[in-house]
């Protein structure tokens, strides 16, 4: 389980550098995060079922971080 935690870093590793690239800093920071994140938690040597709760932590964050996003900082339209 921690090769999948590398695995998710090499990917969000990857979107930190397309982000920085197409000038959109912010996103590229919090994919810096958690780039670092999942590097960090990959080599603490846990047991499956923790790296499992780690998961499940990580996607319940995210959702409800998503969720207040759409719901009160994104602006509907059609571009500027």
């Amino acid at each position: 389980m921690d090769r999948m935690f590398r695995v998710l870093a090499f990917w969000t590793g990857i979107f930190t550098v397309m982000f920085y690239i197409g000038d959109m800093q912010k996103t590229a920071v919090l994919f810096l995060v958690q780039t670092v994140f999942f590097l960090t938690v990959s080599y603490l040597k846990l047991s499956e079922r923790m790296y499992m709760y780690l998961f499940g932590a990580y996607c319940t964050v995210f959702f409800i971080g998503f969720t207040w996003y759409t719901e009160f900082i994104l602006v509907p339209g059609f571009g500027h």
